[in-house]
């Protein structure tokens, strides 16, 4: 007994050296506990462990189906959705950058966890301004006072990548200069490999849960959004595509001072998208902006097929150019895109030509040659952000009411198992698309431009268009490629006769209001 008493005592005091020791080490070296792998490996697990206790226990005794049921999972959704979110704002980097991911998909996800999570776009981690000095001297080469006549040490905004700062080169050029943070390069894989553990453990507890697609898109898109060069690259490419666009401004990209983790770029002023008040004030006109927009994306995804896939507020600028007084979209954040196939964009398009059209046969085998199987109608509804009533009667006939969308979001949390089995048979280039889709569903919602005529005039016109070019493609006949062409004419007419139908049905409409609140005036 002594002899244990003595190996115990010995043990201890080593114990006790080892935890004295290190805790002086990490007080030398002035480390965030934060940092620690350890530390936001336990973070993350215990977090959880507690949500999935929670959903396994909580509805013991009571009945399925009842309100009570459905009162009780909401309140455990809410719960969840704020632990979540917690976890974000502790964990910073790619947690928070998954947390927004999460946040954008407001009709696949329950509302109680996308509401939530929103809020992770304006609580970005800050660094400090000795890091950002730290990261231009080492990938610069040079002190800031060296390459800038001023760099305000107030970010102009955050994210849970990096942060720009604004300032003015010494040739009187005011430049954004976007800056990442410093640890995140570092612990962005770890944190996948600590997600990928968690969900499978997560999926053995709930085998309806089926969240890996998640892990995979992360994986393959955060090398991507941390290499500042490709995102320079994307900027310069997209405003060489849509040239053709004069609404649209992509800020200029000045190399000489750009690394992988430092992009300076043209310094642009604007207010957000989604922020009416502001167009109010400016004077723009919030239809054409919601317009314009949708030419922009249907251009990107039908046309091309390389897709800008983070068009949330902070990255869409409107403002009125000070010189030709006309409205423009200033387009940021280029990190993150998504190049479609061929053959997956072309049946893309034909779907959304039999989603407009309320063409089911069209709807059905475009659907499966998507991936969706059977579950052709659920991805429709999904696509859409629509009942399968307006999806039966062609979406581009149907107004959507409050109504409809209480039931697509009601809906999202009843299908979570069927919405997860889905997102997990798509190919992997729909994911990018669906969240896109939402994002700028949420752009329009707020402005109240939600399902206009325009938007699906629009998409048929580049749906037209792109099909068309497939068709010249294919064939080497002077003939063929003439029909062709005057096939594509007389469709592309046919939209801008029933876009002037509409315009002048409008115009009349008002004038009938009009008159009719004079007489009674």
């Amino acid at each position: 007994m002594p002899l244990m008493a003595g190996r115990l005592l010995k043990v201890s005091s080593l114990a006790t050296a080892v935890f004295a020791s290190s805790g002086f080490y990490l007080y030398n070296r002035q480390l965030d506990l934060n940092d620690l792998s350890v530390i936001r490996f336990g973070r993350a697990a215990l977090t959880t462990a507690v949500i999935s206790c929670d959903y396994l226990t909580a509805f013991k005794h009571v009945e399925y189906g009842t309100e009570e049921y459905w009162a009780l999972k909401s309140k455990v959704h809410q719960r969840s959705a704020e632990r979540l979110r917690d976890l974000c704002c502790a964990n910073r980097g790619t947690f928070i950058k998954v947390g927004q991911h999460l946040g954008a998909l407001d009709y696949l996800l329950p509302e109680e966890y996308t509401s939530t999570l929103k809020v992770l776009h304006s609580q970005a981690p800050q660094s400090s301004m000795e890091e950002i000095k730290q990261v231009i001297r080492e990938d610069l080469g040079k002190e800031l006072s060296e390459l800038f006549v001023s760099f305000e040490e107030k970010p102009q905004g955050a994210a849970s990548l990096a942060q720009v700062h604004k300032a003015v080169l010494h040739d009187g050029r005011t430049v954004a200069v976007k800056v990442q943070h410093p640890k995140v390069q570092r612990q962005s894989s770890k944190d996948i490999v600590v997600m990928e553990v968690l969900l499978k453990m997560v999926h053995l507890l709930f085998p309806d849960f089926a969240f890996m697609w998640l892990v995979e898109e992360a994986k393959k898109n955060m090398p991507l959004e941390l290499d500042f060069i490709n995102e320079g690259r994307n900027a310069e490419k997209v405003a060489k595509m849509l040239a053709h666009f004069p609404f649209l401004k992509v800020p200029i990209i000045h190399w000489n001072l750009c690394t992988k983790r430092i992009l300076t770029m043209e310094f642009a002023e604007g207010g957000q998208v989604n922020d009416r008040d502001y167009m109010e004030k400016h004077g723009i006109n919030v239809n054409e902006i919601s317009e314009n927009l949708g030419k922009m994306y249907s251009e990107m995804i039908f046309v091309h097929g390389f897709v800008h896939c983070d068009p949330h507020p902070g990255n869409v600028l409107v403002a009125k150019c000070p010189q030709s007084k006309k409205t423009e979209i200033v387009l940021l954040d280029h990190g993150l895109y998504q190049v479609l196939q061929p053959d997956f964009r072309l049946d893309y398009c034909r779907l959304w030509q039999a989603l407009i059209k309320g063409d089911m046969p069209g709807m059905e085998r475009y659907s499966r040659r998507l991936g969706a199987g059977d579950l052709y109608p659920l991805f429709a509804c999904v696509l859409t952000a629509r009942s399968w009533t307006a999806v039966n009667a062609g979406i581009s006939s149907v107004p959507v009411t409050h109504a409809e969308d209480v039931e697509i979001r009601t809906n999202a949390s009843l299908y979570l198992p069927q919405i997860s089995e889905l997102l997990n048979r798509v190919p992997r280039q729909m994911l990018l698309l669906l969240k896109t889709n939402d994002l700028l569903r949420g752009i329009e919602t707020t402005l109240q431009t939600r399902a206009s005529s325009s938007s699906f005039i629009n998409m048929s016109r580049c749906c037209v268009r792109a099909m068309a070019r497939h068709k010249r493609s294919k064939t080497r006949s002077k003939r063929r490629r003439l029909q062709i062409t005057l096939s594509e004419s007389l469709s592309l007419w046919k939209l801008m006769m029933y876009e002037l139908f509409l315009w002048v049905k409008g115009c009349t409409a008002a004038r009938w209001l009009t008159a009719l609140l004079s007489v009674m005036h």
